[in-house]
């Protein structure tokens, strides 16, 4: 009975990693129960084919904790020539009525947030991304930014 039940979870498993035939490079980072506003997610980002173009996300895992309407980034795209293109981004993260946005069935939600489409790569590139919330009226950022739990990055190859 173990054996046709690891059987059937392999099986199932290979058909939902089969079926997203577009990602390029997923992965994420933990920034633990809050993201610190000092805290500097990074990715290095593997060589891809040159002559492809990509369309680029940030992927987010929050919970209920978090307690704004929308969210601020600051993500630089550092390229293998030394120059970085710095774009400050701003999400809905939740409707009017406060209902965290995203997918999931728990009490995590996923939001893949678009960053860029129709990107050439040449070389390596690094991705490097922080939050830069601020709460309405007041001039420092949020210290700890409750309810996001996880960072992620991901490439997917342009139809």
């Amino acid at each position: 009975m173990w054996i046709k039940n690891s059987t059937l979870f392999i099986l199932v498993s290979i058909l939902f990693i089969s079926c997203d035939e577009k990602r390029v490079f997923d992965e994420y980072k933990s920034v633990g129960n809050a993201w610190h506003k000092d805290s500097i997610v990074t990715f290095n980002l593997p060589e891809l084919d040159s002559t492809k173009r990509y369309n680029l996300f940030v992927n987010l895992r929050a919970t209920n904790a978090y307690k704004f309407n929308n969210l601020f980034l600051i993500v630089a795209l550092e390229m293998p020539n030394g120059f970085t293109k710095v774009d400050t981004l701003e999400y809905q993260m939740a409707d009017p009525d406060g209902t965290l946005l995203g997918d999931g069935f728990s009490d995590i939600k996923e939001s893949k947030l678009f960053y860029k489409e129709n990107v050439r790569f040449r070389s390596k590139y690094k991705v490097s991304i922080k939050q830069a919330v601020r709460e309405n009226g007041k001039v420092p950022g949020v210290k700890a930014l409750d309810g996001i739990t996880e960072v992620g990055f991901r490439i997917e190859k342009k139809e």
